[in-house]
């Protein structure tokens, strides 16, 4: 009668142990998991970080372009002004197309 309930005895022990080594690995599991959203996490967060800085640069660039089509557009309505008064009066042509960049201008 003791074989019997010594080798009850063992494989309660088997069992338990067994069901030790499974929980830990479940655990180790759910955290290798949480650690790896994680870092997903902040690897999207930098990459959303490093567009908004892009689009910011871009838009800075955008509106210094701007600026600078603005300027030059300025000069060569101070060129053809210039030009037009130099050469007496400004032909009927010539006045419409400033109305028309002065508009332009004025929309922009």
């Amino acid at each position: 009668m003791s074989r019997p309930i010594l080798l009850v005895f063992l494989l309660l022990i088997l069992i338990i142990t067994s069901q030790f080594e499974w929980k830990q690995q479940l655990v180790i599991d759910v955290d290798s998991n949480s650690s790896l959203s994680q870092k997903q996490q902040q690897i999207s967060n930098r990459v959303e970080a490093v567009k908004e800085k892009i689009i910011l640069v871009q838009e800075k660039n955008i509106r210094r372009l701007n600026d600078l089509v603005r300027h030059l557009q300025e000069q060569l309505q101070q060129c053809r002004s210039s030009n037009g008064t130099t050469n007496g009066t400004v032909s009927p042509l010539a006045e419409r197309i400033l109305e028309l960049e002065r508009h332009q201008i004025l929309e922009d």
